[in-house]
């Protein structure tokens, strides 16, 4: 006979080795951005730090002066997202030097925090007992599933 399974302890257990997990890794991490000595280089295609910033003056110069069109505002939100592009393209993720140990110790807590939190969340409820229908107009025969109208259309057939 198997143990009944508290589902609520291996979710907040899953969620302590995840947060955990991802808090000593967080702490071995160092981020450094280098925008200021860096471009924005797209395929072939190379935008220093100055040019980055320059379709994002011209619309909002062009904003100002149409009086708000859709266009400009268009123009504008592209040259936040390139500014934004840029920045994300220059930032320098790096994992300090840590033991073997220390790796795996974090790999195992996020990685197996969760696949707790997924099996408690992702899996379906399975019953032992075959379920009741809700609809009294259908039963289960022999495992089959019929409404009451497809046996009286196959008994009117079979006449």
């Amino acid at each position: 006979m198997k143990k009944a399974k508290n589902e609520l302890l291996q979710f907040l257990a899953g969620l302590a080795m995840l947060v955990s997990g991802l808090f000593i890794f967080s702490q071995r991490v160092t981020v450094s951005s280098g925008f200021f000595g860096y471009g924005l280089r797209i395929g072939g295609f190379y935008m220093s730090n100055g040019l980055v910033m320059i379709p994002f003056i011209i619309g909002v110069v062009w904003m100002f002066a149409s009086e708000g069109s859709f266009a400009s505002k268009a123009f504008t939100v592209a040259g936040v997202l390139i500014i934004i592009l840029a920045i994300i393209m220059t930032t320098n993720i790096r994992l300090v030097s840590i033991t073997l140990y220390e790796w795996i110790l974090i790999l195992v807590l996020i990685f197996g925090g969760a696949g707790l939190l997924a099996r408690i969340l992702f899996a379906g409820r399975h019953t032992s007992e075959p379920s009741q229908s809700p609809n009294p107009r259908i039963e289960r025969t022999n495992g089959r599933v019929s409404t009451i109208e497809d046996e009286l259309d196959r008994m009117k057939k079979d006449t």
